[in-house]
């Protein structure tokens, strides 16, 4: 019996315990040691020149993803272009990644010493970073040009006027 009533009040001081951490974990002012600190938002660079066709600066936001060179073209919509080249005396990043939003263009058509075209996901919240493969550029590349346009009309189902 004495050994029941301490299993209980074990259980009960567990619980206790539990629930108060919980609770604190979600207080903002309560820093706990388990509590991970929200990622710094990212810091804005310019590694490389971007114009757009008519050549003038475009405002594309540039950032380092670890070892990618992230270009924000969250922005874009409609049919756009910009060409993107390096300042005097730099190489081509080791890799480097375009930021799209779902939905706001339909493809996209990256060209440099290869040709890419990718259809760009039309569902989602978030944004989605699209790493241009290596072999799309090299350190002699003088200049990659991006393209975008809206998505193709959806094909009508046979039979339908």
């Amino acid at each position: 019996m004495f050994e029941a009533a301490i299993a209980r009040g074990l259980r009960l001081a567990a619980a206790a315990v539990a629930i108060c951490a919980a609770g604190c974990s979600h207080l903002p002012h309560v820093p706990m040691p388990w509590s991970h600190r929200p990622a710094p938002p990212p810091q804005p660079v310019h590694e490389l020149v971007i114009t757009d066709a008519a050549g003038a600066a475009a405002p594309v936001p540039q950032y380092w993803n670890r070892n990618t060179l992230v270009l924000d073209l969250q922005g874009i919509s409609g049919t756009g272009h910009i060409v993107v080249t390096t300042p005097a005396g730099t190489t081509w990043p080791f890799r480097l990644a375009l930021r799209v939003m779902p939905g706001s263009v339909g493809e996209l058509d990256v060209r440099a010493d290869q040709r890419w075209v990718v259809p760009i996901v039309q569902t989602g919240a978030k944004p989605v970073d699209l790493v241009l493969a290596p072999s799309l550029y090299s350190r002699t590349t003088p200049q990659i040009n991006v393209a975008w346009q809206p998505a193709p009309p959806a094909p009508s189902p046979p039979g339908s006027p």
